[in-house]
């Protein structure tokens, strides 16, 4: 659905929504879709749809259509065409260039396996963000140098230590709508994962550089999310993007206490839909205005 961008008054004001087509929409991805929508509409602002589908080996086209459909039966309307992510990869391959240019990238050689298993051998446990929290393992250039010329794998991942030190005298912050400014810590997530040899870019760089094309000036969204707020913050300071402004929401969570998840088929909006739940009761049931 396409909402007519001659009829706008705001067009500083622009909210997002960005879900991954890995499975079917759940209540909490409504509440989120649903509180940036109306953040938009008040502002007289846009309201954008993105597909981040860059995992080409989890996201399917009938989660993308399905995405259409319910968000359509929801009311809501989005700006045209819709970005997905999966047709842009020589951009985000553009953006990891200019960050490995600027030195703040280095090869990481370790396997998925070997960071489980750091993972259960943490002493204090393994806080887990969007990729956990990882301390760089120092190799020389001369093991580098071979193990690229073996055709090991390998990932990028930004070193907090050198943005840190680029950034230094930087005011780094973001503001938290309705608490502040909060200022931004580099070394929160680690060392993140920019990119895989199997996957082209990460969330992380693709969501920043997106929000940055796309002109997004609020990013309404989950509290489970605020933590990679801080490493965003960090690359939009290394890529020269501006920051939008941040609102981190409660999340839903069922009877029992726990966030839904798209395994919970019961609770899928298609599964509410199909049982004859309407649009309105989904909006009284997440305590949002009708």
């Amino acid at each position: 659905m396409v909402t007519d961008t001659a009829m706008r008054q705001n067009h500083d004001y622009s909210t997002r929504f960005a879900p991954s087509p890995t499975g079917l929409l759940h209540l909490g991805h409504a509440f989120s879709a649903l509180s940036a929508y109306d953040a938009a509409m008040s502002a007289g602002g846009k309201f954008i749809l993105r597909i981040e589908d860059t995992d080409l080996g989890r996201c399917r086209p009938e989660f993308t259509q399905a995405i259409f459909e319910d968000l359509a039966w929801l009311g809501i309307e989005w700006e045209s065409p819709v970005r997905h992510q999966s047709e842009h990869f020589e951009e985000f391959a553009a953006a990891l260039k200019k960050l490995r240019e600027t030195g703040v990238l280095y090869r990481c050689f370790r396997t998925r396996k070997e960071m489980e298993d750091a993972a259960l051998s943490a002493p204090h446990g393994f806080r887990d963000g969007i990729d956990g929290v990882f301390k760089p393992i120092h190799i020389s250039p001369d093991e580098e140098a071979a193990r690229i010329a073996n055709g090991e794998a390998f990932a990028w991942r930004l070193s907090a230590a050198r943005a840190a030190d680029m950034l230094v005298g930087r005011n780094l912050e973001f503001e938290e709508i309705g608490i502040g400014v909060i200022k931004v810590d580099p070394f929160l997530n680690g060392d993140v994962i920019l990119a895989r040899k199997d996957n082209h870019a990460s969330y992380h760089l693709c969501a920043v550089h997106d929000d940055a094309l796309q002109n997004i000036s609020h990013i309404i969204r989950g509290e489970d999310l605020k933590i990679a707020t801080h490493i965003q913050v960090v690359l939009q300071a290394l890529l020269g993007y501006r920051a939008p402004k941040y609102q981190h929401h409660q999340l839903i969570l069922d009877e029992n206490g726990k966030r839904f998840a798209k395994r919970d088929k019961a609770q899928t909006l298609r599964h509410l839909r199909e049982n004859g739940v309407a649009p309105e009761q989904i909006r009284e049931r997440l305590g949002l205005r009708n």
